[in-house]
């Protein structure tokens, strides 16, 4: 087959239409794919090009006058109707001894091609518009809910003050702790929703740096030294006292993080370090890192963290409970906040939490930092990372969780003998922390030995002194006689 016989070929049965015609609009040649576009009943060497591009004018067969680009066009057919077409048009000078030049038209119907644009574009605004709906729908409700919740929290915090019956208090004291835990959760749908409606706006005021980390240390001392977990908070000296931000906001990072590290770990403990890492005369970017020796992630889970009512594992929701939002609102709020969060973990090794942010600094703050002691902040920055990375490391070795090891048998030992001494005291909250944290060091022990420590909890639950005595004693025998597990 010949070039000119394949180019002939080609144009003969190609869907799109394709004319040629002269200065003046007569068409001179019609593929047989314009004839099935246009439906003219004549033949198409006998109508204008005029008659099926009539918008165009006179201008799509002005000499010189071609449109390499692709146009949009209404193409009109033979019963009038019309249709939208998209193509190019080319001026061909011809060699025929006139000085006169041809036309070629390439189009194709892109009806079906604009429908749909039309549906996509539908598509979108409804989902625009449903988003819209939903936000707007979540934040009336939750609004609406925390009003009784408040209501129900302070007349029970009314009543405990007035409360002098030790049983009594216990129920008022629960009823309180899930009237907070609910306002958190209540929080958290709100920010989330005002976040994914981009209406979320920081309040930037200037508070006392040193001051908000000294709250944040109090507020978790207390229960990570009940669950018998080491719990430090270190700031670098050459952060300036006062600095100006959302000191609301950066407080419900840290909390959220270190809440997880304490949620999720039983044995060791959890760290928190903030350096300067660079500055300029006006503001200056703080590294935190909230390390722990926790339960851990694994590699291919860990893509999972920071997305929207996402868990690791289902069984992390069941075990540990939560929404899933926690982390996703920290990720939105840091990078508002101008900087990036990103974790390090391996399964039962423990996770490394590291964010940094930029704060503004006050006219009596403001300070320039040289580029070797950036270097040199840098450098701590990555010496410190490390240092927690083989602390926690060190601390937490797999060891721990396999029944019988010697790391094992201490860390039983020393939560059975606080857990007795709560038990006693009848100090419930902290006994069953304590009885959960056996529970899951002995996840690898016998099945009767893991019975018992289950029954021991679900006794502490129901504040059953004598039958959590009666397991507690139960456990540590079995243990002795068996193992030796407990000295």
């Amino acid at each position: 087959m010949q070039w000119t016989e394949l180019f002939q070929f080609t144009i003969e049965n190609t869907s799109e239409m394709v004319i040629v015609y002269e200065t003046g609009g007569q068409i001179l040649y019609a593929n047989p794919g314009a004839e099935v576009l246009l439906k003219y009943k004549e033949d198409l060497n006998t109508v204008n090009i005029t008659e099926i591009f009539p918008m165009e004018e006179s201008r799509i067969w002005e000499p010189g006058n071609q449109k390499t680009t692709e146009q949009e066009w209404m193409a009109y057919r033979g019963n009038r109707t019309c249709f939208p077409v998209k193509g190019k048009m080319f001026a061909f000078p011809l060699n025929d001894g006139e000085e006169r030049e041809v036309y070629l038209c390439i189009a194709r119907d892109v009806t079906m091609e604009k429908f749909l644009e039309k549906k996509v574009e539908q598509v979108e605004e409804e989902a625009k518009e449903a988003a819209k709906v939903k936000s707007e729908f979540v934040a009336n409700v939750t609004h609406e809910l925390r009003t009784p919740v408040n209501g129900i929290l302070g007349n029970i915090r009314e009543l405990m003050s007035l409360e002098t019956e030790v049983q009594s208090q216990k129920y008022l004291q629960m009823i309180e702790r899930g009237c907070r835990d609910m306002n958190n959760l209540i929080n958290n749908i709100l920010d989330f929703s005002k976040l994914e409606a981009g209406k979320f706006t920081l309040e930037k005021r200037k508070f006392n740096f040193l001051n908000m980390m000294e709250y944040i240390k109090g507020n978790h001392n207390k229960r990570m030294i009940e669950k018998g977990l080491e719990f430090t908070v270190t700031v670098s000296q050459d952060i300036p006292e006062y600095v100006i931000g959302d000191e609301l906001r950066l407080m419900q990072i840290l909390n959220n993080l270190l809440s997880n590290g304490y949620k999720f770990t039983t044995v060791g403990g959890v760290h928190l370090e903030v350096i300067k890492t660079a500055g300029t005369e006006k503001r200056a970017e703080l590294f935190f890192m909230v390390s722990d020796t926790g339960i851990g992630i694994s590699k291919e889970k860990q893509d999972k963290l920071f997305q929207s009512f996402s868990q690791v594992d289902m069984s992390i929701s069941r075990k540990y409970g939560g929404t899933g939002l926690g982390l996703n609102i920290c990720k939105q709020l840091v990078e508002l906040m101008g900087g990036t969060i990103q974790v390090e973990s391996e399964y039962g090794q423990g996770t490394h939490f590291s964010f940094y942010i930029w704060l503004d600094l006050p006219e009596e703050d403001k300070t320039e930092i040289s580029v070797k002691a950036k270097e040199n902040i840098e450098r701590t920055e990555q010496d410190l990372l490390d240092k927690l990375k083989q602390v926690t490391i060190d601390r937490m070795t797999e060891n721990v969780w396999q029944y019988g090891e010697t790391e094992n048998r201490e860390e039983v030992r020393k939560k059975l003998g606080k857990l007795m001494l709560c038990i006693l005291m009848e100090n419930w909250e902290r006994a069953e922390m304590l009885a959960e944290s056996v529970k899951q060091l002995l996840e690898t022990a016998p099945k009767e030995i893991k019975n018992t420590a289950f029954r021991m909890k679900m006794a502490i639950q129901k504040e059953d002194v004598q039958k959590a005595t009666e397991c507690h004693e139960h456990l540590v025998a079995m243990m002795e006689d068996k193992n030796g597990c407990v000295e």
